[in-house]
């Protein structure tokens, strides 16, 4: 396969996973932290690799940002939120690469819910000028809610996703 045809299919699965991501988190973003972007980005990063799921979580990032119809966000926030997402990649090909089992998975999740949220801190804090405690109080809450959130999705739905996608990359590897 040419080099330009194997780029026609990167970005073509590039854009449908960011479209996947954005429209899931757009149809719930009414819940509170409540979303399957941490499932979708640890399946995109098991199934598809580092490189795949970094161009994924660019696109995702840009698009939030500039099409989400609540608007913007805080642009001082853009990095927090790119680099919070890109732990997961890093994490999985790298510290975690070995975690396969949903449950296991399933906790990396949970615990990554909270450190989403720690993320913003120093934005928070040190640009927003907002009192540290004030914002962990306000917002341990909506982190509890990610990590819920992120814990109960990747145990029931991470295999049955990742097998789907395996299939589909299986025939997208195929394909000349």
């Amino acid at each position: 396969m040419s080099k330009s045809n194997q780029a026609i299919k990167d970005i073509t699965l590039v854009s449908i996973c960011a479209a996947i991501l954005f429209v899931q988190q757009l149809a719930l973003s009414f819940l509170p932290n409540i979303q399957f972007s941490t499932l979708l980005i640890v399946v995109y990063a098991k199934v598809f690799g580092f490189k795949r799921t970094t161009m994924i979580i660019i696109v995702h990032v840009i698009v939030v940002n500039l099409l989400s119809p609540f608007g913007p966000m805080i642009p001082v926030y853009i990095p927090s939120m790119f680099v919070a997402w890109m732990l997961i990649p890093i994490l999985l090909s790298t510290v975690f690469k070995k975690l396969e089992s949903a449950y296991k998975l399933a906790i990396f999740g949970f615990i990554f819910g909270f450190v989403y949220g720690w993320i913003f801190i120093p934005v928070s804090v040190f640009i927003l000028d907002i009192p540290f405690v004030a914002y962990l109080m306000m917002d341990l809450p909506f982190e509890f809610m990610m990590a819920i959130s992120n814990f109960l999705t990747i145990l029931w739905l991470y295999e049955p996703i990742k097998k789907i996608l395996v299939m589909h990359r299986i025939r997208y590897d195929a394909i000349a």
